[in-house]
This record gives C-alpha cells, structure tokens and sequence, in this order.
C-alpha cells in the first residue's frame, strides 16, 4: 500500500470487541496510521493496553483527557482521522449515536468527525429486529452514516441468527475502500 492511512476506531462495549484488535494488527501491518477510542463498557472487554500495543499510540478513553503535550486527543483524532470505524456497536450504542449523545469518547468523535462514518452491529437477533434500534439505525443512515453487517451467524447466545458482526476482513476491506483511491 502506498498511502498511509490514517484510521481512527471507536471500541463499543459487547463481546465482539476482540476483533477490533485482530483489526488494529492487520491495519498497522498494512501501513495504516491508527488511533483507538474506547468506551468504559469497552474496557470491561478488552484492555485498553492491547490498543496502544497494536498501535503505538495511547487510547482516547476520555472527553476530558489531556495527552502530556497539552493537546486533547479527541479533537486531534477528530481532525486526523480520514475514516472512523465504531465496533462492535451495541443497541445501546447506536442509541446514543443516534441521539447525538456526546457522553463518551466514541459517541463524541462520531458527532465531531468529518471524515466518513462506517458502524459494525452486534447484537442478539431480538434487538437487531427491534422497532428502535431500527428507527436508531435509520435515522444514523439518513445523516450518512455506512452500515457494515449485522450478518447471520452464531451469536454470543449459543445460537445462529441475525447479528453477528462482520469479522475484521470486512472490515479492513471497507476501510481501504474509503481511503485509497482506486487505480
């Protein structure tokens, strides 16, 4: 790859978190730029330190954090960022996403990002199919943001239904769809 792209994940709070790693790897191995925002919910799932081993850099697990050169990370990650990927995204989520909540750092960058916003579901089949998230989901796409899965397969629950998020490869590909040109 002969561009650098600079990618900025948001890490929501469900199981599925550990395949944002696994995607963190293989986007650095690529020679990806990559900074990591993490929810509290997130961090019950996955190490903030896992992040900042893949990636070099420190993870934005706060609105209010100020990194040790004065600047504060989200508004830089927000300026930096050429594509912000939110996974897993819960219902709860893409609830606060969809209201505009900004009360936490993933929620944030999503309202202050201008870069394009791709958001990977995972939930059990009977809240995907939910009215509201639904309603949530439409509304997130009518302002623009990109959907990628839920997709049928096995679930947390012990099940296969509707919900699973996409694993990593999706992901990276969808991620280098949106910031390298074509040929």
């Amino acid at each position: 790859m002969a561009l650098s792209p600079r990618v900025l994940l948001g890490i929501g709070g469900g199981i599925a978190a550990y395949k944002l790693a696994i995607l963190a790897s293989r986007l650095v191995q690529r020679g990806a730029a990559v900074r990591v925002a993490m929810t509290s919910r997130a961090t019950e799932f996955i190490g903030p330190l896992t992040f900042e081993g893949l990636t070099g850099g420190k993870v934005v697990r706060s609105s209010t954090q100020v990194d040790a050169d004065g600047t504060a990370p989200h508004i830089e990650a927000a300026r930096w960022a050429q594509v912000y990927l939110i996974a897993p995204a819960t219902a709860d989520l893409l609830a606060r996403l969809a209201l505009g909540a900004a009360d936490d750092p993933v929620a944030l960058l999503a309202l202050t990002c201008r870069c394009p916003l791709v958001v990977c579901p995972a939930m059990n089949d009977a809240m995907w199919n939910a009215a509201p998230v639904q309603a949530n989901c439409a509304a997130l796409a009518a302002r623009g943001v990109r959907f990628l899965g839920p997709v049928t397969g096995h679930l947390a629950e012990g099940y296969d239904a509707i919900g699973r998020m996409v694993e990593p490869e999706a992901m990276l590909d969808e991620i280098l769809r949106l910031v390298v040109p074509a040929p």
